[in-house]
Formats: C-alpha cells, structure tokens, sequence
C-alpha cells in the first residue's frame, strides 16, 4: 500500500491492525486513534488530517508509518 496524505486512515489501519499500538511511540498525540471517539474518525480522516490534528509534519508521519510498516516486514 501506498501511504501519502490523500490515504485514508480507515484503510491503513485495515491492512495493518496492529498499527495503532505502535503509533504511539512516534507521538503520544496519536493514542487518540484508540479512543472511541478516534475510531469514529478514522473512518473518515487521511493521512493529512491526521496532520492537522496532530501537529506532527506529513514526512515524519509518512515516514513513521512506512518504517513500522517495513520493520514488520509488512511492505507492499
């Protein structure tokens, strides 16, 4: 899977469950994702929204991401 900004977190989160869980170690803001109410949003958020709300910059999400994507030897 491709991860850019226009990525919808729904989709992300599908093709790798366990993500969520390890979100949390690149910035303590994302453990929303876990929440009720950040299920909830997920449905609806991209990468770029995910910015937003965060703080964090699009690279260093995207970058996170992919990185515990490959270090679970997950990569597409």
């Amino acid at each position: 899977m491709e991860i850019n900004s226009s990525t919808r977190l729904e989709n992300i989160l599908k093709e790798y469950p366990w993500l969520p869980d390890e979100l949390v170690k690149l910035d303590s803001r994302l453990k929303i994702i876990k929440t009720p109410i950040g299920k909830m949003m997920i449905k609806n958020a991209t990468v770029a929204d995910a910015v937003k709300k965060t703080g964090l910059s699009q690279e260093v999400l995207i970058d996170g991401l992919n990185k515990m994507i490959e270090e679970r030897g997950q990569s597409r």
